[in-house]
């Protein structure tokens, strides 16, 4: 029951496997890094449904450095060997929850969206795939945390554990905000906002051009944005999260992920950083991931000396203008914590995301003991959760 407890038993294919990359034999899984970029990138441009965090320039740059987050295994599935068809970064149960039980779950991606890469014309087959993958490394049961349940991803798997008379089951689920952006913006800041509100904060605004002309900058090219990470990275630091030690400049792995992934996924015109100024000044930045027709808002970072202009809010304003008006862009996932004071009454479309379950085989009472595990686990946790999530909420409010 233990057999995948610690990583050590569902991990290593040899370098050489790693390096040159075909599906695994017996039960190792390939090491993320060892999947082929190229493959990955075409997976991703024929991908059935969108995740900027599943990126191959983003993943890579967070499995490469990121705090807590290296070291990370593939779960694939290939067609006939040259072409990647599925892809799910995925960590043992142990690593993710501290639970000593043979599960895999999805790796977090410095994102909080975890929904798999599967092709849009082979969805299915990819899902057999991954499944089939996972039963090799020994695993019972798969959980992949923060994904969309409602998109094209989670029906091929649901359709193909159909057949095998296998239901995944939610453990938990959560509503976060979300634009559509093929409406008119000013027609849709009005109908979220009210003519009041939107008042006040052109009021705002105008006080803010007290300090200095105020623009909107999107950064885009990697030569930008070499520049503007800078920028995001000083703000993001210079207020609570820098307090609290949880800025991504105050380590310096986390840094250099995000260093690494903004210009690479800028080389692919998958990344923007819009910065609003106040003159020479930035008083806010953040950054934007770009996947097929949606957009992902990353991070935002605000210069709290400011914050009486509501600089934050500022620059969701233009953002939503400016995505609005680019029609390449169909829905932008806020991927923000449910009820976020900030970005809810902005963005008033909705996803539903949860956390899915995906036994491995019918009847199986490990499977049982995994979700009597993760409740026990969300019982003890959640209303501490719910109340750092509480103060963090109001801390982000400007």
């Amino acid at each position: 029951m233990a057999d995948i407890a610690d990583t050590s038993t569902v991990r290593r294919a040899s370098n050489k496997d790693a390096n040159a990359h075909a599906p695994g034999a017996g039960g190792a899984l390939t090491p993320l890094a060892g999947i082929s970029a190229t493959q990955w990138r075409a997976l991703s441009e024929r991908a059935a449904e969108p995740n900027g965090y599943y990126l191959p320039e983003w993943e890579l740059a967070v499995n490469a450095s990121a705090r807590g987050r290296g070291d990370t295994d593939a779960l694939d599935a290939w067609r006939d060997t040259p072409t990647l068809i599925g892809l799910v970064p995925a960590i043992s149960m142990w690593r993710a929850y501290k639970i000593p039980l043979p599960a895999l779950v999805s790796a977090d991606p410095y994102g909080t969206l975890c929904t798999p890469l599967l092709d849009r014309d082979m969805a299915e087959e990819a899902v057999t795939g991954i499944l089939h993958r996972a039963r090799q490394a020994g695993a019972h049961a798969l959980i992949f945390r923060a994904t969309s349940l409602d998109g094209a991803a989670m029906k091929a798997f649901t359709d193909v554990l159909h057949r095998s008379r296998i239901e995944p089951v939610v453990l938990q689920s959560h509503v976060r905000a979300c634009l559509d952006a093929t409406g008119d913006a000013d027609e849709v800041l009005r109908e979220a906002l009210g003519a009041k509100k939107l008042k006040e904060l052109r009021r705002q605004r105008n006080r803010l051009a007290e300090h200095g002309a105020v623009n909107f900058d999107v950064a885009r090219t990697p030569v930008e944005m070499t520049a503007a990470v800078e920028t995001f990275l000083t703000l993001e630091a210079s207020g609570w999260k820098g307090q609290r030690g949880t800025a991504l400049s105050q380590d310096d792995g986390d840094a250099a992920f995000v260093r690494r992934a903004t210009s690479a996924l800028a080389e692919t015109g998958q990344c923007e950083i819009v910065t609003l100024r106040a003159g020479e000044t930035p008083v806010a930045a953040a950054i934007v991931l770009r996947h097929q027709d949606r957009a992902f808002y990353f991070k935002l970072g605000v210069d709290e000396r400011f914050a009486k202009f509501s600089p934050g809010v500022q620059l969701t304003l233009e953002l939503t203008r400016h995505l609005c008006a680019d029609p390449a862009i169909r829905l932008v996932d806020s991927t923000a914590a449910p009820g976020h004071p900030m970005i809810d009454p902005i963005w008033r479309g909705r996803l539903a995301i949860g956390d899915v379950l995906i036994p491995l085989r019918r009847g199986d009472p490990v499977v049982s003991l995994i979700r009597a595990a993760l409740g026990m686990r969300r019982a003890i946790r959640e209303p501490v959760r719910r109340i750092v999530h509480f103060i963090r909420a109001r801390q982000e409010k400007s």
